[in-house]
């Protein structure tokens, strides 16, 4: 029996649908064919008109039409004071809509980091949030406890976009009954169980502190240009987007745009720190230890990585 995908946008710029767009190996359409899903509705994909997607939209509330997978693009709009005016669907709070269908879905996802924590907005006057999560405080909108009728927690996609192979990864893992082990944000391991760090092309500068101040050559962007990617959760070096690149490997420092607190309330490429040691170390690292290692490894650092060369 086909699984049924209703999409809903909330407060968003549309990325985590073009990131949709962009499934290959197999293509969306093979992709929906192959795992039998019935698109219920999508706000850019769908033809229906606005009385067939009302009809839609009922006949899932009465029990009618089983809601297998809802999936939520964009934040939960919640302003102003709490009414979820900023954002309404045939004039009524869409954070209403939201709260009814996922009560009757068996599987709910955030796709993109905006449901997912919040994102964009999240400190605002327009009160976004994620569906169970506020930025990393669990919570959210439904709140920690809630539970799909399917019985598993919500599956949080942070990216901004969702990489596109996590998103059909997941909804082929769903549609298969696959469990997802999740980390401590919902977020399936598979894909975000490692750093963008890791995978990295410029790794053995990192590990012998040959950092650059300046855009454009080889070295690590840690230490001065802000990267993220030692301290952030996410595929982008493991899958690459495209098949072909990521951030680093184009020579842009990791935003760290997977974790709960993105966009950062600072300079995205400029790295905070206090006489010259970076106040966020790299994950599982503590400053005694970072200082000392750091010290020896730029010390013994081969002259080929000192002139930016790379190894034959």
């Amino acid at each position: 029996m086909a699984k049924t995908l209703y999409w809903m946008q909330g407060g968003a710029c549309g990325g985590d649908s073009m990131a949709l767009l962009n499934v290959s190996s197999p293509n969306l359409t093979d992709l929906v064919e192959l795992l039998d899903i019935e698109l219920l509705w999508h706000p850019s994909l769908s033809n229906g008109t606005a009385s067939q997607h009302r009809q839609t939209i009922d006949a899932i509330l009465s029990g009618e039409r089983t809601l297998d997978i809802l999936c939520l693009e964009g934040s939960i709009i919640r302003g102003p004071g709490g009414t979820g005016r900023y954002d309404t669907f045939e004039g009524e709070p869409k954070k209403d809509l939201f709260a009814a269908l996922a009560a009757k879905a068996k599987c709910v996802v955030a796709v993109g980091t905006c449901a997912s924590f919040g994102g964009i907005g999240a400190d605002g006057e327009i009160e976004a949030t994620g569906v169970v999560f506020g930025k990393a405080e669990p919570g959210g909108f439904l709140g920690q406890s809630f539970r799909p009728a399917g019985g598993t927690p919500v599956v949080n996609l942070p990216g901004c976009p969702c990489h596109d192979e996590v998103l059909s990864g997941a909804l082929t893992a769903i549609c298969a009954g696959v469990p997802l082990p999740l980390n401590e944000f919902n977020s399936p391991l598979q894909w975000y169980g490692l750093l963008v760090h890791q995978g990295c092309v410029r790794n053995e500068y990192h590990e012998y502190q040959i950092e650059e101040q300046h855009f454009g050559e080889k070295g690590c962007l840690f230490f001065h240009l802000g990267c993220r990617g030692p301290i952030t959760f996410g595929p982008c070096n493991k899958l690459l987007w495209n098949h072909r690149s990521s951030k680093t490997r184009a020579g842009l420092p990791c935003v760290g745009c997977t974790s709960p607190d993105f966009p950062q309330p600072h300079p995205f490429f400029r790295t905070r720190n206090i006489a010259g040691i970076p106040l966020e170390l790299p994950d599982g690292v503590d400053r005694a230890h970072y200082m000392a290692y750091k010290a020896m490894a730029a010390a013994a650092a081969p002259e080929r990585l000192k002139k930016r060369e790379t190894e034959i």
